[in-house]
């Protein structure tokens, strides 16, 4: 995976280059660039969630020309989680700490937040996998091979969404 930073940094018009060289406006701009760089990131991420979703309504459409009314259930149930976790990966703070804020986010934090979000990114090969699993089952009719593959993919949406939830509070060290 390409680090969206160095793109970033790499990409720098002439004003932000001038920028990186006025006294107290470098370490405005590096921020800057950071936020910009894990904006871009939790757009892919988002996509990646949007693009997991739509193979769970692949399943429900599998589900829907066969029998399995208490799977669909649970995958309606899957589907509106994601719903939700993509907005939540979308719109979610960037670490922006104006003149008085409570809490300043320096440099190094906004880092390791974006590391933060490039590590979720694996959290969506590992759902990708649990998806193809649970077509196969739904294909081959396997009721309990399909209730298992469906709380595996519950129980990794959760994990997501908690991990992700926590993101900022972490990286703040404001988590208790």
């Amino acid at each position: 995976m390409t680090d969206i930073r160095e793109r970033i940094e790499d990409d720098r018009g002439l004003l932000k280059k001038i920028q990186t060289y006025v006294p107290g406006f470098r370490g405005y701009r590096r921020r800057e660039d950071i936020r910009d760089a894990d904006r871009m990131l939790r757009a892919q991420l988002s996509q990646k969630v949007t693009l997991q979703r739509r193979g769970l309504e692949e399943c429900r459409g599998i589900l829907i020309r066969g029998p399995g009314s208490k799977e669909l259930d649970m995958i309606g149930g899957l589907i509106n989680q994601f719903k939700k976790v993509e907005g939540q990966v979308a719109h979610a703070p960037v670490g922006y700490s104006g003149i008085a804020a409570d809490i300043n986010v320096k440099e190094e934090e906004l880092d390791r937040l974006y590391e933060y979000d490039a590590s979720m990114l694996d959290h969506m090969a590992s759902m990708a996998a649990s998806i193809e699993s649970l077509k196969n089952s739904l294909m081959a009719a396997d009721e309990s091979t399909m209730t298992r593959d469906i709380m595996n993919i519950k129980a990794r949406i959760t994990d997501f969404e908690d991990k992700f939830g926590a993101r900022l509070r972490v990286i703040e060290g404001t988590e208790v």
